[in-house]
């Protein structure tokens, strides 16, 4: 039998009903699924023979439920589900998706297993099949003998749109006014449990109160928010499950705004202000004044607002007051064109006001004298005017007011007459005693895209004398350094090349006649001192032969040999501190490093 309702010690098993779903299989049909049409899924609601209390291996199908006793060993929930394509299964508890382990067990027909059942795993299990054209899921309980079980949820419902809501216990509930909320309380227990239902912990009486354990609330409004909790009750105890109704109102606009008469009192008369609405509002301010925009909106929840300025976020200096509901812009001339926008948003809807705001102070009008008289580079700027009550008056009564960003425009935009064009002289033709150096001349005319065209000389001629395209270049003499030979190689004996000696260094002619250092001071001086090599410093490091080694074998043999420091030419010692600067040879060394036989 694969009946739709079951009603098992006061919990009920139900499935959604539709043309799918009302397809009842047959053996037949599930031995030949293949051939069948697609179909959504569902799950085959069984009834099966009842469960001793004190059975240790307890083995059920959904729409029942199951008590666990001492003695339990296993639970094993059986869930078959037919559909085309083959239905996906899957376990949530108290609807939370199962988590297995080596206790909780997913066994290959899609049944779930629970080892050494505990409290802890008392709640409902949902058995979900879903196919790709559609899904079903179905309930069972497990609870102990003794205080009731209720299927509870801890989710969010908001309602923004529908006329109708219904919710598990448990659950918060946001919605707007006048919609219908149910509140379900399914209930499973051993004995069999009595459900009341309470407001903010206050009895409600049973005109709400419907059966299978649903609580109706009606027309909802402002009033009906609170606490909403179903107990449930038997010989074995007691349990509470609770759900919070909130009742959400979209935002709407106000035609006053308090705070705002508020913020003018202690910022002074001087400041204006300007009230945003759906609409739109204008206002004439002065450039560089403050202003305070306010959005006077209400709604419940209270509305998060946003503040825009042309569609986009604030950029510009403000301040946000009164939770956002004032905008105060430091200095309007932060925003020369553009309207000011308030959103107001909450979980029930959104609602968007504005205004704009006219600065009077400088004013844009006539343009000054353009940069070019040809040419594609011409360019003049707008000229200031300064406005009082509409009027121009003297430009220093806006002196105190920021200008604004002013935006060149392009003039004289047209072709040049005929003139002259040079390159740049090339090198000279000698670095000193005089040479040439020559540039190319043309005659151009501009145009008015920035290109040149080549013409004739003669029409240059007519309007300028032609450049020169030659001249004379580096006319001073030709001159270079001298120097005498070097002196004698003079220093201590420390090391290689590190004795010094000098020579003259004189600036001259090519002919050899003397001439100031400064006139050679373009050319690179060479040096007129150097390191050089003594023969005091021809010494070495001589070396004897190594002595014979003190042992034959074992760890402590060594040899030494004579280190002297003597002169190249004549073989003599000398001190060793002369050769200082060439790496010492070692006069000692270990020798014959071998272990001994005996």
């Amino acid at each position: 039998e694969y009946p739709l309702h079951r009603h098992v010690s006061g919990f009920t098993s139900s499935v959604r009903t539709s043309s799918a779903e009302a397809f009842l299989p047959t053996p037949v049909d599930l031995i030949n699924g293949l051939r069948r049409p697609h179909q959504k899924a569902a799950i085959l609601r069984k009834i099966s023979a009842a469960q001793q209390l004190s059975a240790s291996e307890v083995v059920t199908h959904l729409g029942q439920t199951v008590v666990l006793a001492s003695g339990t060993l296993s639970v094993l929930l059986h869930c078959e589900a037919v559909g085309n394509p083959k239905p996906t299964i899957s376990w949530a508890k108290n609807g939370e998706e199962v988590k297995y382990n080596d206790r909780m067990l997913l066994q290959p027909d899609d049944s779930l297993q629970i080892l050494a059942p505990v409290e802890a795993d008392v709640g409902f299990y949902a058995c979900n099949a879903s196919n790709a054209l559609g899904s079903d899921s179905v309930s069972i309980a497990v609870t102990l003998a003794g205080k009731p079980l209720i299927k509870a949820s801890r989710a969010t419902v908001i309602n923004t749109e529908s006329p109708a809501v219904t919710v598990d216990i448990g659950s918060t509930v946001k919605t707007i006014q006048k919609a219908n909320v149910t509140i379900s309380c399914q209930v499973a227990g051993v004995p069999e449990a009595e459900v009341t239902w309470f407001k903010n912990k206050v009895k409600l009486s049973s005109a709400h109160q419907m059966p299978d354990g649903l609580l109706l609330i009606t027309n909802v409004s402002l009033s009906d928010q609170g606490l909403y909790s179903c107990k449930a009750a038997n010989l074995r105890g007691e349990v509470t499950e609770s759900s919070q109704l909130l009742v959400l109102e979209p935002p709407r606009p106000l035609p006053y705004l308090e705070d705002l008469t508020a913020v003018l009192s202690s910022a002074g008369t001087s400041t204006s202000s300007v009230l945003t609405s759906p609409l739109g509002t204008k206002m004439t301010v002065s450039p560089g004044t403050s202003v305070f925009i306010g959005c006077a909106v209400d709604g419940h929840p209270a509305p998060n607002i946003t503040w825009l300025y042309s569609g986009q976020p604030l950029s510009l200096r403000h301040h946000v007051l009164a939770a956002g509901r004032i905008l105060q812009i430091l200095n309007v001339s932060d925003a020369p064109d553009g309207e000011f926008s308030c959103l107001a948003q909450n979980e029930a809807g959104s609602l968007t006001q504005k205004t704009s705001l006219a600065i009077q102070g400088w004013w844009v009008e006539k343009l000054m004298s353009c940069s070019a008289s040809c040419g594609h580079k011409g360019m003049q700027l707008p000229q200031l005017r300064c406005l009082l009550d509409g009027a121009e008056v003297n430009l220093f009564h806006c002196k105190e007011k920021p200008k604004p960003a002013l935006q060149p425009i392009a003039c004289n935009r047209k072709d040049c007459p005929s003139r002259w064009m040079v390159t740049s002289w090339s090198p000279c033709t000698r670095s000193c005693g005089g040479g040439i150096q020559m540039r190319r001349v043309t005659c151009q005319r501009l145009t008015a895209k920035g290109s040149s065209i080549p013409m004739s000389n003669e029409a240059c001629a007519q309007l300028s004398k032609r450049p020169v395209d030659t001249q004379n270049c580096n006319r001073q003499p030709c001159v270079e350094w001298g120097a005498s030979s070097w002196g004698q190689c003079n220093g201590p004996c420390i090391g290689p090349r590190l004795a010094v000696q000098h020579r003259q260094i004189f600036c001259q002619t090519k002919d050899g006649t003397s001439v100031s250092l400064d006139q050679c001071s373009a050319l690179p001086r060479p040096l007129s001192t150097q390191n050089c090599w003594t023969d005091a410093c021809g010494v070495h490091w001589r070396v004897s032969l190594w002595t014979v080694c003190t042992a034959t074998c074992g760890n402590y043999g060594f040899q030494s040999r004579r280190v002297d420091c003597v002169h190249v030419r004549t073989n003599k010692p000398v001190l060793e501190h002369h050769c200082s600067w060439r790496p010492r040879p070692a006069n000692w060394q270990r020798c014959n490093i071998t272990p001994c036989e005996n």
